[in-house]
C-alpha cells in the first residue's frame, strides 16, 4: 500500500470543516479590510528564498526542499509566503498602480524539512498578508489588529500581542555589536547552532528554541537600550495605535523573528490555552523595509504576518472537544422509484440554487433505509415524494424534530421549506 509521505496529511471529515471555516474567515475579514487575494507558484526559483530569507537561517540552510527540473533550473518549494508575493509585487510593477499601498491576503501550503510535531508539518498550510508601499505606523497597528480581530473571530479568545521592534539600519547594527560582546564569554553555554549563529547573524541567537530558558539569554542587553530617537518614537507611536484598537499586547525585547529580513515592528500572536504549550502561538510577523529593494525592486517598505492553519485547526479541536460539529444537513429528499427519482433530482438541484443544503438517495435505496440515512445526515426537514402525491401536485414535508407532517403544494415547495428552515 502507497502511504503518504512523513510529515504530510490527509484533509478530510471534520478536519476539512475546520480547514474551511479558518479560510472563509480569514478571507471575509480581508475583505472587509480591503486586502486582494493573491496566489503565487508553489515553487519558485532557489535564489529568491536563498537571498531574501537568508541562507543562516534554518530555513534555507536545513529546512528548504530544493531540486532541479529537467531544464536543470535549480527550484525551490516556498517555504514562507512573503518572498514570493514580494517578487511577484516588483516582476508585476504593482508599485507603478494608482491605489498604494498594495494590501494583499493569501492562503496555501508551505513545505519546510523539519521534524514533524504538534501543529507543526513538513508540508504546511498559512493564511497571511502583507502591505507594501506604506511605512505607516499605523498600518503596523492595521495588520496586527486583522491578525488579532482573525483570531477572535474564530472564538479564540484570551489572545496577546508580543511585540518588540529591531529598529532601523543604525540601530540593528548599534544593537548587534553590544550583543556580540555580551555573548562572547558565553558561547560554551550555548547549543552548537548558537554558537554557528554567533558568528554569521547574532541575534538569531535570542530566537533559539533550545536555549531559550538560559540564563545567558534572560540577562542578554535589551533592543530597547539601543535605538535611536527616530525608531523609538516610531515604536511609541505603533503602541499608542493599538491602544486606540483596544489590541492585547505586551512588549517582549526577545521576540526576533527567526528571518533576516525583518526591521522595526516585529511581533508574535499567543493565546493563554491549556496542553497547548509551545503551540500556543498562533501567528508572526513584522516590518521589511528594505526586503523589496533588495531583491531588485524600488525602495518599497513593506509588512506582512502568517498564522499556520494545521496549528489553528489544532486550537480550534482544542477549543471545541466537548461540542458536536453542527455538521447536519437542511433537507433530505425521499424517492423510491424512477418517477420519484426524475422529481427528487430536479428539486433537490432548485433546493441548493437557494443556498439549501440538501442530499437524495444516490443508492436505490428503500424508503425505510432512506429515513436511516437522513438521521445519520441530521436533516431537519424530510421531503417524502410518492407517486399519488405527485399526481395530486402534493409533496409530504416532515419535521425531523418536531415529527409533524404537511402536504404542500408542489408549486409552493421552496418558499414552505426556505420559511420553514
Amino acid at each position: 500500500m502507497i502511504t503518504k509521505p512523513k510529515g504530510t496529511y490527509d484533509i478530510y471529515g471534520n478536519s476539512a470543516k475546520y480547514y474551511n471555516y479558518i479560510n472563509n474567515v480569514f478571507a471575509t475579514i480581508c475583505e472587509y479590510y480591503n486586502y486582494e487575494y493573491i496566489r503565487t507558484p508553489i515553487f519558485e526559483d532557489s535564489e529568491l528564498f536563498h537571498r531574501s530569507v537568508g541562507e543562516t537561517t534554518d530555513i534555507v540552510s536545513k529546512e528548504t526542499y530544493d531540486f532541479k527540473d529537467r531544464g536543470d533550473r535549480k527550484l525551490t518549494l516556498r517555504p514562507e509566503g512573503t518572498a514570493g508575493v514580494v517578487r511577484s509585487f516588483i516582476e508585476n510593477k504593482m508599485y507603478g498602480e494608482v491605489n498604494q499601498p498594495k494590501k494583499l491576503y493569501y492562503s496555501g501550503t508551505m513545505y519546510r524539512y523539519e521534524r514533524p510535531q504538534a501543529g507543526r508539518f513538513r508540508e504546511l498550510s498559512q493564511i497571511g498578508v502583507e502591505v507594501l508601499g506604506s511605512d505607516s505606523p499605523i498600518i503596523d497597528a492595521e495588520v496586527i489588529s486583522l491578525a488579532y480581530r482573525t483570531l477572535e473571530e474564530m472564538g479564540i479568545l484570551n489572545v496577546t500581542v508580543k511585540i518588540n521592534t529591531l529598529g532601523d539600519t543604525s540601530s540593528r547594527e548599534n544593537y548587534r555589536d553590544a550583543l556580540v560582546r555580551y555573548l562572547k564569554p558565553h558561547l560554551d553555554k550555548l547549543c552548537s547552532d548558537c554558537q554557528k549563529r554567533f558568528a554569521t547573524n547574532p541575534l538569531r541567537i535570542l530566537d533559539c528554541k533550545v536555549d531559550k530558558d538560559s540564563e545567558v539569554l534572560k540577562n542578554a542587553p535589551s533592543i530597547m537600550d539601543y535605538l535611536n530617537d527616530e525608531s523609538q518614537k516610531r515604536f511609541e507611536k505603533v503602541l499608542e495605535y493599538l491602544d486606540y484598537l483596544d489590541v492585547d499586547y505586551e512588549v517582549d525585547s526577545n521576540i526576533v523573528r527567526g528571518l533576516d529580513y525583518y526591521n522595526h515592528t516585529v511581533f508574535e500572536i499567543t493565546a493563554d490555552i491549556a496542553d497547548l504549550g509551545a503551540a500556543n502561538v498562533l501567528g508572526a510577523g513584522g516590518r521589511y523595509n528594505n526586503l523589496v529593494s533588495f531583491l531588485g525592486g524600488p525602495d518599497t517598505p513593506g509588512i506582512g504576518f502568517a498564522s499556520g492553519i494545521d496549528r489553528l485547526m489544532l486550537v480550534l479541536q482544542e477549543l471545541n472537544k466537548d461540542k458536536e460539529i453542527d455538521d447536519g444537513i437542511s433537507v433530505y429528499v425521499m424517492a423510491v422509484n424512477e418517477e420519484e427519482r426524475l422529481t427528487a433530482l430536479k428539486l433537490v438541484q432548485d433546493l441548493r440554487w437557494c443556498e439549501v443544503k440538501t442530499e437524495m438517495d444516490y443508492l436505490d435505496k428503500g424508503l425505510k433505509a432512506q429515513f436511516k440515512q437522513a438521521d445519520r445526515l441530521k436533516a431537519r426537514l424530510l421531503i417524502i415524494l410518492n407517486s399519488e402525491d405527485l399526481q395530486k401536485g402534493l409533496m409530504t414535508v416532515k419535521d425531523n424534530l418536531t415529527k409533524e407532517e404537511i402536504k404542500v403544494d408542489e408549486n409552493e415547495i421552496l418558499d414552505y421549506i426556505i420559511s420553514n428552515l
